[in-house]
């Protein structure tokens, strides 16, 4: 069954033509990676999924509902969430309250001793147990990422858009992260993934899809698709292809 569905999705900013005529489907359960280089389109087609940016041609669906044209609170509402390449925590309170303000705003809000157990529970699943009263700018750089990880769970999601989550983590802190995500999986959460770590989407991207300079060049099983010339051509240059 299709949990969403891109067609014909198109993005222009004047005369900057950013996505393409982008279609493409999500199953339940999959894990997908939207891979391409800087600039080909992969962030503004999440934040057209989620409702940041309006369409300018083309429709995006969830389930069996158009969600293209909604605002991104109604988007959330429906069982879409995201995280950000730059993590957007609320500095001035902590850990536990980033995660109370998801909770207070999802379509069945949650306050009182229900949401500190969901709290609990939600900072426990992504390594932060224990730590809710912890002022939230004191956290690692890893540490904010998991606090994000958790706040885009709270809203519970069905669609989880993951942009450049596993960047600019330690082989450590990494691994970490792919264990956490294929967590998620067994949640039966779906999952469209942005990133630039080959060994992350190895681990756990069954399938791909690869855009450039806007429009949608390969889609296919992982293997097959990095190791397709045109893709590599548009990573590396021609002489790699």
């Amino acid at each position: 069954m299709s949990l969403l569905r891109l067609n014909n999705v198109t993005k222009r900013f004047g005369g900057l033509t950013a996505v393409n005529g982008l279609s493409f489907d999500l199953a339940e359960g999959e894990i997908v990676g939207l891979l391409g280089p800087n600039g080909s389109g992969k962030t503004t087609a999440l934040n057209m999924i989620s409702g940041y940016l309006p369409l300018s041609d083309g429709s995006i669906g969830l389930v069996d509902e158009t969600i293209s044209g909604l605002p991104p609170e109604h988007i959330a509402h429906r069982g879409v969430a995201r995280t950000f390449q730059l993590v957007r925590a609320l500095p001035s309170l902590s850990v536990g309250e980033n995660v109370l303000a998801a909770l207070a705003f999802r379509k069945a809000p949650l306050w009182g001793a229900g949401a500190k157990a969901e709290i609990d529970t939600l900072l426990a699943d992504v390594g932060l147990g224990g730590r809710a009263d912890q002022p939230a700018d004191s956290l690692t750089y890893i540490d904010l990422k998991r606090m994000e990880l958790a706040r885009a769970l709270a809203s519970d999601p069905r669609l989880l858009l993951l942009d450049e989550w596993l960047a600019g983590l330690n082989p450590t802190e990494l691994q970490a992260g792919i264990e956490l995500i294929s967590a998620l999986r067994q949640r039966g959460i779906t999952i469209l993934l942005v990133e630039h770590v080959m060994d992350a989407v190895r681990a756990l991207c069954t399938r791909c899809i690869v855009m450039n300079t806007g429009s949608k060049i390969a889609d296919g099983p992982t293997a097959e698709v990095l190791a397709d010339a045109e893709v590599i051509r548009a990573y590396l240059g021609a002489d790699h292809a």
